[in-house]
């Protein structure tokens, strides 16, 4: 028998507020604006990967999301969309037929506990919806601060359907799964990565370009989109991935 879980006050609290928040998403700033903050609130973790699904199980799209710049390295292991280790983890959950899942590195079978410890990882969270008429999601939390209990489990699979339901919300995806941009950055907006990867503030940005602080935002706007992110860290790692910085 599964162990009772009773929600603390503030964990109600946290659980609330992610439902309310998560049904206003509409867009991918939004969608990672959420999951970095209130699911955060009640999950905290590192990195979050969202894979959807299509009939017949073919993966039509993968979403990595991460507060801080992860390695080019470790983002490659995690997202790669043929045999990535975030895609072997869900397959292989949705197999075993007992979701929500914890796995662990020193016991996770079929290698996948050796390639977790090298993308620098002990353990990592999964719960998916399984088939559904319109394509099945599975979402994977890596770096939780302390091993998952069924505690953590719990509260995924309380916020699994808006997971599910903001995710297929989502506009198609700018970017193939092969991981090639849906355009080439143009010479300003390679500049202005270039400035990003400085540390530099949009003024300052501004300043050195000599166009308004406005006109910067623009531009990064337009960057993100281009290259599927959602914010300046994520936009450097997924730059750094697909080699547009020089070094």
């Amino acid at each position: 028998m599964d162990p009772v879980v009773i929600l603390s006050r503030q964990e109600q609290e946290y659980l609330l507020c992610a439902i309310e928040s998560g049904v206003r998403v509409a867009g991918p700033h939004q969608f990672f604006l959420w999951t970095q903050g209130q699911v955060q609130a009640l999950l905290p973790h590192r990195v979050l990967v969202c894979l959807q699904f299509g009939h017949g199980g073919a993966l039509a799209r993968l979403e990595c999301l991460h507060g801080t710049v992860l390695a080019p390295a470790t983002h490659q292991a995690l997202t790669d969309p043929h045999d990535g280790l975030a895609l072997r983890l869900a397959r292989h959950g949705m197999r075993g037929g007992r979701l929500p899942a914890v796995m662990d590195a020193h016991a996770a079978p079929d290698g996948l506990g050796d390639d977790l410890q090298r993308a620098g990882f002990d353990h990592v969270l999964v719960h998916g919806t399984g088939p559904t008429s319109a394509g099945g999601s599975v979402f994977l939390l890596f770096g939780l601060a302390t091993r998952p209990t069924a505690r953590h489990a719990y509260f995924l699979e309380l916020l699994l359907p808006h997971l599910h339901l903001a995710l297929g919300r989502l506009p198609a995806a700018r970017t193939s799964l092969d991981g090639a941009p849906a355009r080439a950055l143009s010479a300003r907006e390679t500049e202005i990565i270039g400035w990003l990867r400085e540390g530099k503030s949009n003024d300052e940005m501004g300043r050195l370009l000599g166009i308004s602080a406005l006109t910067v935002k623009n531009h990064l706007q337009r960057i993100y989109r281009t290259l599927g992110v959602n914010n300046r860290a994520h936009a450097l790692a997924r730059c750094m991935d697909l080699q547009l910085l020089a070094a």
